[in-house]
């Protein structure tokens, strides 16, 4: 007997724990409208969560309101709110997030195109540097011979000078020896 109960105690507690599913605690919350400034006044109804209300007068620690069926009672202070509820809410922001996800989706593939923008520059940008490198070392080539080349035209313009001087000494030695000199009459 005490065998058969045991048994049963244990396949009761198995199958109530393997019926335990995850649930949840409903959005329809409520909260009690008392007929005084406090939980020890009778209560005269109840306002679901959510719901619209008008506040006509506040104390410390319960708000005197009207809720929308006419009713004027006390309700704690903690459960008033000047925010709309999450029923409303919800849809809005349910709305507001897919846009949201739109606009991300859109961003994701711009910035995508954009790196593989930057990654196009990046290679034009290293190819032109490269080639930039090649035409400062070709123009550097360029300048060391002009710089030699000048260096030769000036060493021919002096030697051509110092020819024509050499044949102007040459000429202004020999001319006179060649011409015969006239003689001066009035000599003594």
């Amino acid at each position: 007997m005490l065998k058969t109960k045991f048994i049963l105690l244990i396949l009761i507690f198995i199958s109530s724990s393997a019926n335990a599913a995850t649930n949840y605690v409903s959005d329809d919350l409520h909260t009690f409208i008392h007929s005084g400034p406090g939980t020890k006044y009778k209560i005269i109804g109840s306002v679901n969560t959510g719901e619209h209300i008008k506040v006509i007068r506040n104390d410390s620690n319960f708000t005197l309101v009207k809720d929308s069926k006419g009713r004027s009672g006390w309700i704690n202070s903690k459960y008033v709110s000047n925010q709309v509820g999450l029923k409303e809410r919800l849809p809005k922001l349910e709305i507001q997030l897919t846009k949201l996800k739109t606009q991300l989706d859109e961003y994701k593939g711009n910035i995508e195109s954009q790196d593989s923008q930057v990654s196009n520059l990046e290679n034009t940008n290293l190819k032109l540097n490269e080639q930039l490198e090649e035409v400062q070392a070709l123009n550097r080539d360029l300048n060391e011979k002009l710089d030699t080349k000048r260096t030769d035209l000036l060493m021919r313009w002096f030697s051509y000078g110092g020819m024509v001087a050499g044949v102007g000494l040459v000429l202004g030695l020999l001319i006179p020896y060649l011409i015969p000199k006239r003689r001066n009459k009035s000599r003594w």
